[in-house]
């Protein structure tokens, strides 16, 4: 049975007709990718599905008790409180029992007959079964789980929503989604705002999520890890493929082909009757095979080929030569208020490097391109630029570098002011603004369209030095792989920041990972530095490490290396026996004290749980609440049971979580 179904369903927006007819359904277990270019409707179709959108036509159909949740681009600020308790009262119900409990208990304390006081007994063991429920199914330890894996710390989960900047505030929203397992998971864009370490926790989420799963998403190689299906929005309509995004493009660029050819051929039968029928159309002996051949032609259903659309297209033109050092980076200090950013730090850039920045979200990565761009100041060392470099800057929030009172044109021609009309005007129809589109104030544009300009701007004037801040943001998959196929042909020296795992891995010849106060540099792609990273971070016991290579790599210097750390030599038997003694000893004494603190809670929780039974089994005969000697220290001990067990099993889950990440770090399988 499916969980959701569309049916005949058209959608109009002033006056243009996004969906005619289309038919969408999704069944348990489906993992879908929406692709198509920016305006093409996946978001609409998201919005479809959740009813923040009415189609104009059409049927939405959703399984009885199927649990929707949806994560937009742009969260708009719903929850409120606490970051933790706000994750935790995203289940749906859970606040109302808690309310319900509280008024229960303070109504019990107001009552003095026995019959209420038996009756509310009966409706506080009700509420608390259900409380213990919903926390057996949605433990608190799964919330903080999720909550550090999207980087948050936690000394972050006792503060306010309200005081998160946006991107925290998407990320709030993200673990309430995920910590709810609903029945279906719609995600537009969920790594916009995210670093690459939470993009990578979030594949590893969600390649164990087993619910049913629609996903748009610019990162290719995202995208390909966690879909089976892929539907498209193409000119012809809505089109449904088996397999990941790669499977789409080869079966697209095949039945392109096939359409083509079927087209031609069809062309040619028109052609052959036609001329039949203009030779012989006067001629008796052959006037009926002519006739045939008219009805033939009115009755040949045509082949449709696929509508050609405009498409992202360019190339960044030839630049100067610079010298061999492009920037350098000496001692340099940098920090806001008692956030120390950067402590001595020393880096080069040399011509053609092209070096991908990571790190978590406020670690600095921005900052790091704004400082070498000279925008800011560090407070202490220097940043020099090497001869004959231009510099050329993409800021991640494009949009507040543009004027909204400017047309398209105008911005353009800012950089360029000495080029003509028609150089302009052709920069600009790369970037699929033509006709009346150049006349439009940047104001009126979306975050796509804003992104296209501020990227027409760069390539008219792109330097041999370019640094892009998530140039990716906004853009749709087809636009992000032309953008990284003209990257590739660019001539000069590229420093960028990006979440999109494709962007990376596609461009990057070095790594600067910010760790601490100072980076890591790693010469190499993302996927090698983390399968170095793996290596060097395995626990001291494994084949060919040594206990002091487990520490967080150091902070490098300009030319420094990354040391190998794998020791593939062979062992002697004597060594590989003390090896597997220390293994074990180090095991046995992280987690000895830690199973035997998780035995002793769960011994008390034990004894709690059948005490409690008892004193519910009392407060369930009317009877007892006749004498107040007797009903009044068992309601008490009641009320005094709950409260502890409460506090001993959110016991039990910290220590299990305790128990199980420490087991993980050790490298021990059960």
């Amino acid at each position: 049975m499916s969980l959701i179904t569309l049916i005949r369903v058209s959608v109009v927006f002033s006056e243009r007709e996004i969906f005619h007819d289309i038919g969408f359904q999704v069944d348990p277990g489906d993992r879908v990718g929406l692709v198509g270019r920016n305006g093409s409707g996946k978001t609409t179709l998201l919005r479809i599905i959740t009813g923040e959108i009415s189609p104009d036509s059409g049927e939405v159909k959703i399984a009885g008790r199927s649990r929707i949740g949806y994560l937009p681009q742009d969260v708009h600020e719903t929850a409120s409180g606490p970051l933790l308790d706000a994750v935790l009262n995203a289940i749906p119900g859970r606040a109302d029992l808690e309310n319900a409990l509280h008024s229960a208990d303070h109504t019990l304390r107001t009552r003095s007959d026995a019959e209420s006081q038996a009756r509310l007994g009966r409706q506080i063991a009700e509420i608390q079964y259900e409380i213990n429920r919903l926390e057996q199914e949605f433990p608190r330890h799964e919330a903080e789980k999720i909550l550090l894996g999207l980087g948050f710390e936690t000394t972050d989960f006792t503060r306010s929503i309200s005081s998160l900047s946006g991107g925290w505030k998407m990320r709030a929203a993200l673990s309430a989604l995920l910590y709810q397992k609903p029945d279906v998971l719609l995600l537009d864009e969920p790594t916009n705002h995210l670093d690459i370490p939470s993009v990578r926790w979030l594949e590893g989420f969600l390649q164990g999520f087993k619910g049913a799963l629609v996903l748009v998403s610019h990162d290719r190689e995202f995208l390909n890890r966690q879909i089976n299906r892929i539907v498209s929005f193409e000119t012809e309509g809505m089109r449904s493929y088996n397999g990941d995004y790669d499977f789409y493009l080869k079966a697209r660029q095949e039945e392109i082909r096939s359409l083509k050819a079927k087209a031609r051929n069809q062309e040619q039968k028109i052609r052959d009757a036609e001329k039949f029928i203009e030779r012989f159309r006067s001629k008796a002996t052959k006037a009926r095979q002519a006739q045939s051949k008219i009805k033939l032609v009115k009755k040949m259903e045509l082949v449709e080929t696929r509508r050609k659309e405009k498409t992202l297209r360019f190339s960044f033109p030839e630049v100067a030569r610079s010298g061999r050092e492009v920037a350098s980076i000496e001692r340099m200090s940098k920090q806001f208020g008692d956030n120390i950013l950067y402590k001595d730090l020393n880096l080069r850039v040399l011509r053609g490097e092209r070096i991908a920045i990571i790190g978590p979200n406020g670690c600095g990565k921005t900052t790091l391109l704004r400082l070498v761009a000279g925008e800011i100041d560090p407070e202490g060392g220097k940043i020099s630029l090497g001869h004959e470099v231009s510099l050329a800057y993409f800021a991640q929030h494009h949009s507040d570098w543009l004027n909204p009172r400017n047309t398209v044109i105008e911005e353009v021609y800012q950089v360029v002011p000495h080029a003509t009309v028609g150089f302009v005007r052709s920069v600009c129809g790369a970037f699929l603004f033509s006709g009346n589109d150049v006349d439009k104030p940047i104001g009126v544009l979306s975050g796509g369209e804003r992104a296209r300009v501020s990227l027409a701007k760069l390539l008219v004037k792109p330097g041999n030095f370019m640094l892009m801040d998530e140039p990716t943001n906004h853009l749709d998959i087809e636009s992000s792989e032309t953008l990284i196929h003209a990257l590739r042909g660019y001539g000069g020296t590229l420093l960028f920041v990006s979440h999109n795992q494709s962007f990376v891995n596609s461009l990057a010849t070095k790594i600067w990972d910010i760790r601490g106060r100072g980076i890591v540099e790693y010469p190499g792609r993302l996927e090698e530095y983390y399968d170095h990273r793996r290596k060097v971070e395995r626990p001291p016991w494994q084949k060919g490490c040594r206990a002091e290579d487990t520490s967080t790599p150091r902070a490098m210097t300009a030319g420094e290396k990354t040391e190998s750390v794998s020791n593939t030599g062979k062992r002697d038997r004597k060594n590989e026996k003390r090896e597997k003694a220390i293994k074990r000893q180090i095991i046995h004494d992280t987690l000895n004290p830690i199973r035997k603190r998780l035995e002793q809670v769960e011994e008390r929780i034990a004894a709690l749980e059948s005490r409690q039974q008892e004193v519910e089994k009392m407060l369930a005969d009317p009877h007892i609440f006749a004498d107040e000697e007797i009903s009044v220290p068992l309601l008490s001990e009641y009320r005094d049971i709950r409260e502890e067990l409460d506090e001993r099993l959110l016991q039990w889950e910290e220590t299990q979580y305790k128990l199980e990440s420490t087991k993980k770090r050790l490298g021990v399988q059960d």
